[in-house]
């Protein structure tokens, strides 16, 4: 989910109205405080309020996971334990970015976390953030950790996602970090996506995830031909400037973002716009 600000601070009633419209379109779970959130700018303090006010709000209606990802291994670590303490169902860790540890580090980072914890951990491979990826060698090995149960798949790479699939499905759920790779990897045993375009059109997410949990694959197939062009449009910037620029198009403004990221271009904003007409989506 994005994090909304108002000001200087994060608008908690709007958090709370879009917690409520992800609950009322059957999402099954929702991450706070991860990329789309602003997490690199969320401070110590605005974290733990958002977290706790996101287990307050979606307890017995949604799962909470807490992004906690970052480059100090200890800092992860008391982000969790907050997180656990708050009531979150999962913790999401990305590999350590700019130190660029080797694979050895890799294990040990996740590890040091998981070892401390009681609610599971879920691996975040996302390269093109962190400069590092996980390896395959690394995913059999991090596999096997009683506590680390997931993964949410976000390099692109098909192949490996089928590595993770047939090697991994014993120890590793798997999610779709990509929303427009979202039917092949389900279709490989992905379990859903952890979803940009969702917090747009959160119905047709939960209805592709659905129509796929359920083999389905026409139906699947329709809801990612129809998106297409938006999941492309929503990337055609530094993830998450798209996507507020489209929830402010259509009624859903979450406030300015943080810099160092800085508004949609006008060229692209208008693209964006087009798409979200096409779609038949309000426009304010």
């Amino acid at each position: 989910m994005i994090t909304p600000f108002a000001g200087e601070e994060v608008d908690e009633a709007r958090m709370r109205d879009l917690l409520t419209r992800q609950q009322r379109a059957g999402t099954a779970a929702v991450v706070l405080a991860g990329t789309t959130g602003e997490s690199a700018t969320l401070r110590s303090r605005e974290f733990e309020r958002l977290i706790a006010l996101g287990v307050g709000e979606a307890s017995g209606k949604m799962r909470v996971i807490a992004g906690i990802g970052g480059n100090d291994t200890a800092a992860c670590l008391n982000k969790a334990l907050f997180a656990q303490s708050a009531g979150a169902d999962a913790v999401l860790m990305t590999p350590p970015y700019y130190n660029k540890t080797t694979q050895a580090g890799v294990i040990r980072h996740f590890c040091q976390v998981a070892d401390r914890l009681q609610i599971p951990l879920i691996l975040y491979n996302v390269p093109g953030r962190t400069a590092i990826g996980i390896d395959r060698d690394t995913y059999k090995a991090l596999s096997r950790h009683p506590n680390i149960n997931g993964v949410k798949e976000a390099s692109g790479d098909i192949s490996l996602a089928a590595f993770l699939a047939s090697e991994c499905a014993d120890g590793l759920n798997l999610w779709s970090g990509n929303d427009d790779l979202t039917v092949p990897m389900m279709a490989l045993g992905a379990k859903g996506v952890i979803s940009v375009v969702s917090n747009l059109v959160p119905e047709a997410v939960a209805a592709l995830c659905k129509a796929c949990l359920e083999e389905d694959y026409a139906a699947a197939r329709e809801y990612c031909r129809r998106y297409a062009e938006l999941y492309r449009l929503l990337f055609v910037e530094t993830n998450p400037i798209p996507i507020k620029a489209a929830m402010e198009l259509c009624g859903l403004d979450s406030g300015q973002l943080r810099l160092p990221l800085v508004e949609l271009t006008a060229p692209n904003r208008e693209m964006l716009r087009a798409c979200m007409r096409h779609l038949g989506l309000p426009l304010r």
